[in-house]
């Protein structure tokens, strides 16, 4: 595993050296109108608070930029979380939208807002590695739909963040940059494939980060690193290009540390794209409206069974406690939870399916430099048979029947987002749950990809710590493409849970 730490921004033409980044920001300073608020506070900030003071020309996307590359030099190399920086690139568009807010006019919702891109997401220019060392140096020469779109709304690419090779596991470790450490505990992992992401995120070096959803990767380091993680409906975000465009297990979507900051930049992302078969033909404009709703009489589905699986007691001890924030805000809780009989069998097929057609032709000519985990779901996916994938099909369609039957009661069920808490970046995956053994690499992430075999919108948001102090997250999963309504229940209940205590890094 390399050695995490900030020489890994500066090794490629992409990069600033951290000489240059200072004196960078010291002649973009002088170059800028008095800064309105101290970068911690710009640093601290919601997005959706940044974005109205970009709109009244209260802060420039200059000094907002200028405050987060301050935020990514001093913490960064402690966390590993953001993995190739293009500060030259973000100076002369930031630079520009001040130009354009000059004359009156913003490019979008996200005029402004820096953000920094999963690398798994094709990036024009930009070097684009996958966590893998076969794309060391691949720089792509166009974007995807998703960086497409977050820059067309006036977002500020500064970098990209860090990923597990290939995206597989929750753990976010690869032999181009390292691990990524949590804020939180700089011993453990920030949890994965967006780990990088949501470190980031935590330690306030971005307002906004994207991210994608397989099994968990969007859900997962949210949770670890107590930020916020939308699993969006598949066809809300439109994945472009893709060679599986009638899968609903994998969706991109946004993070952030609140779920009005979710909505805004899912106000931007979302929309139908004619290139893909499953989009949801409703503009994103809607996420951007109030998120404030009356939950008095809401009836929400308490999963105290925890679908059968174990988790860990400081976890449960956490998910316990916020029945009672519910039930503040007026929700009728009923224990009762979804038959996902065949859940596993489900996502196991089709992940392995999904692996095989992305991977095989990489695998078979270069095993020797792609990782045991990947592999395994390689080999798993070509000795798959046609009635094994016709039997996951008949599983996976009598599921989406019960499970619809189940929400005509209730417009929501909630369990804990993960099994355990962060785990030290030593370990690869978590072997042992409260006893139980696991086989695999992500059977220990059962309470996310079983939600992901429904098809529902899911959102990880932070319920509280451990009494060693790491995030644990809260799981709100609603109806067949409600999104709108997971981001309502998840913002009252974070206005009646309040924000977590700040990552310890950021008081080292």
């Amino acid at each position: 595993m390399a050695e995490p730490g900030y020489t890994r921004l500066v090794d490629s033409p992409n990069h600033l050296s951290r000489r240059g980044l200072l004196l960078a920001g010291a002649a973009a300073a002088a170059a800028s109108p008095a800064r309105s608020l101290p970068g911690d506070e710009i640093c601290g900030a919601k997005a959706v608070d940044l974005a109205r003071l970009l709109r009244k020309k209260k802060l420039s996307a200059r000094e907002v930029l200028d405050a987060c590359l301050a935020r990514i030099e001093a913490v960064n190399p402690k966390v590993n979380a953001v993995v190739t920086l293009v500060a030259d690139q973000a100076r002369k568009k930031a630079a520009e939208l001040d130009e354009q807010a000059a004359r009156g006019r913003f490019a979008g919702p996200l005029h402004g807002l820096p953000i920094a891109h999963k690398d798994l997401q094709d990036t024009a220019g930009i070097r684009t590695t996958y966590g893998s060392p076969l794309f060391r140096d691949y720089v792509p020469t166009r974007n995807t739909l998703l960086i497409d779109r977050i820059q067309q709304a006036g977002a500020v690419t500064i970098g990209k963040t860090n990923v597990p090779e290939f995206g597989a596991g929750s753990q976010t470790f690869n032999p181009v940059f390292g691990a990524a450490h949590n804020p939180y505990d700089l011993s453990k992992t920030t949890g994965g494939s967006s780990g990088g992401a949501a470190a980031a995120l935590a330690c306030g070096m971005i307002p906004l980060a994207d991210g994608s959803d397989t099994g968990g990767s969007l859900r997962n380091p949210a949770a670890f690193c107590g930020v916020v993680g939308f699993r969006t409906s598949p066809g809300r975000s439109p994945r472009v290009p893709t060679g599986t465009a009638w899968n609903t297990l994998s969706v991109v979507g946004p993070m952030g540390r609140s779920a009005e900051d979710v909505g805004l930049m899912l106000s931007a992302i979302a929309g139908p794209d004619l290139r893909i078969p499953l989009s949801i033909q409703e503009p994103g404009e809607q996420f951007a409206k109030p998120l404030d709703r009356d939950f008095r009489n809401v009836r929400v589905a308490w999963c105290a069974g925890l679908l059968g699986l174990p988790f860990d007691k400081r976890v449960r001890a956490v998910f316990d406690k916020q029945r009672a924030v519910l039930e503040s805000l007026g929700c009728r809780v009923t224990d009762a939870e979804p038959d996902l009989t065949g859940a596993d069998e489900v996502f196991k097929v089709f992940r392995a399916m999904g692996f095989y057609q992305q991977h095989a032709a990489k695998a078979a000519e270069h095993r020797d430099q792609i990782k045991a985990t990947v592999l395994e779901e390689v080999d798993r996916g070509a000795k798959l048979t046609g009635p094994q994938i016709t039997r996951a099909e008949g599983l996976r369609s009598k599921l989406h029947e019960r499970v619809g039957d189940f929400l005509k009661d209730y417009e929501y069920f909630v369990l804990p987002t993960t099994q355990v808490p962060a785990f030290s970046t030593e370990q690869e995956w978590v072997k042992e749950i409260d006893g139980r053994q696991f086989e695999s690499y992500i059977d220990w992430m059962r309470s996310c990809y079983y939600v992901t075999v429904t098809a529902l919108p899911a959102i990880s948001v932070p319920a509280g710590l451990t009494p060693e102090g790491l995030p644990v997250g809260f799981q709100i999963v609603g109806r067949v493409q409600a999104d709108f309504s997971v981001l309502q229940l998840a913002h009252a209940f974070e206005q009646a849970r309040g924000p977590l205590p700040a990552p310890a890094v950021l008081g080292t």
